[in-house]
């Protein structure tokens, strides 16, 4: 199905959500359309965020938002939509787009499994109307059931559109690109040259993949890192919680941008609990790329500030190897909370591959080796 029958069967002209590679196609044609617009389309930090501007924008016009996400953001939204949104509260009305990742009997990644065979149930338990779009439906189908979602939209609830793989097409062509000259995975090749025997625990997507994949390059085991495949935005948590139980071990946390902003608030936690053993990276492109590239706002923040107002001691951001093979020396010696920003360019490899070990086996022998 066209990208754009969808936008003009549900008729909305303010759309907010976290990038999802199955929505590919309409984060590209919203991209194209609008840019980042405060009066039609923001990418937001994550997915409860997105829903409270949706609640924000139908406040201030009267008119019905547009949230789109992946189904892993659907834990995001349970808060807001049942104690803001719902028609005993408010009763705010939302279209949700949910990108429908693990569709039981569609082969996806371990992280994805189990939400995936819950999403349908998850509607359903927020009271949450929803209609399944596929390759298959058609734009009269779309139509009539939009039409009988204005009926519930009317009295103040909500309704999805849950996008099965392969759905929706967009002709256009977006770039996503910026000015920084290090790739993610040379960052990580050197962040593993000074790390020796750490552990590691990476943020999932592709950093976690490329960290993998560093490690056989290498001929080296996979039990000093912890691949956070799922659970965006809570790999900085985990190493906390690790290093408070390990305070004789470095612990190095390789964290995206979007996923230090997913949970922002993690910084000010461990701020707070001030490990000295903590090195946290955040690889910062500027972008949403594992799901397509599209912007997040740490283009536009000052993470070195961030963490240092959040009672980190040591703070800085590099954009030259240089800099960054001195920073992680340093790092290793260092006797205290720091983080270290690295300015990164968008893209990987075309043929990056994922982790042949399972999740549990991830588990367990980084487990033994922390012991």
């Amino acid at each position: 199905m066209r990208v754009t029958s969808l936008i003009e069967i549900i008729g909305s002209d303010f759309y907010t959500g976290v990038p999802d590679s199955q929505l590919k196609a309409l984060c590209n044609y919203l991209m194209s359309q609008y840019g980042i617009d405060p009066k039609h389309h923001i990418i937001a930090a994550n997915e409860g965020n997105c829903t409270a501007l949706a609640a924000g924008y139908h406040l201030a016009t009267g008119k019905i938002p547009v949230v789109y996400m992946q189904n892993s953001g659907e834990g995001n939204i349970i808060n807001p939509v049942a104690s803001l949104m719902n028609d005993k509260v408010y009763a705010i009305p939302c279209v949700f787009i949910i990108g429908w990742r693990g569709e039981p009997g569609v082969h996806d990644e371990p992280q994805h499994i189990y939400q995936g065979e819950v999403t349908l149930k998850l509607l359903e338990d927020m009271d949450i109307a929803y209609f399944v779009i596929s390759k298959e439906t058609t734009e009269d189908e779309l139509a009539a059931k939009m039409e009988e979602f204005k009926q519930i939209l009317a009295i103040g609830k909500q309704v999805a559109f849950v996008v099965r793989k392969g759905t929706l097409e967009f002709d256009g062509k977006v770039k996503y690109e910026n000015d920084n000259s290090m790739t993610r995975e040379e960052i990580i090749k050197h962040i593993v040259e000074h790390t020796g025997n750490d552990p590691i625990v990476s943020t999932t997507g592709k950093a976690s993949r490329e960290l993998f994949e560093i490690r056989e390059a290498r001929s080296e085991g996979h039990e000093r890192d912890f691949l956070t495949v799922g659970s965006m935005g809570h790999a900085s948590s985990i190493a906390l919680g690790i290093a408070l139980q390990k305070q004789d071990k470095k612990i190095w946390i390789i964290d995206g941008d979007g996923a230090a902003l997913m949970h922002m608030g993690a910084m000010a936690v461990i701020g707070a609990n001030a490990p000295n053993n903590i090195v946290h990276i955040v690889i910062n492109n500027s972008a949403h790329e594992t799901v397509g590239g599209m912007p997040t706002v740490a283009g536009k923040i000052d993470i070195v500030a961030i963490a240092k107002g959040c009672g980190y001691t040591y703070a800085v951001s590099v954009d030259n190897f240089e800099s960054l093979d001195m920073e992680l020396e340093t790092a290793k010696i260092r006797n205290e909370l720091s983080l270290i920003e690295v300015k990164c360019s968008i893209g990987a490899r075309e043929n990056l591959g994922r982790p042949t070990t399972t999740a549990i086996e991830n588990k367990l022998n980084f487990i033994n080796f922390i012991k």
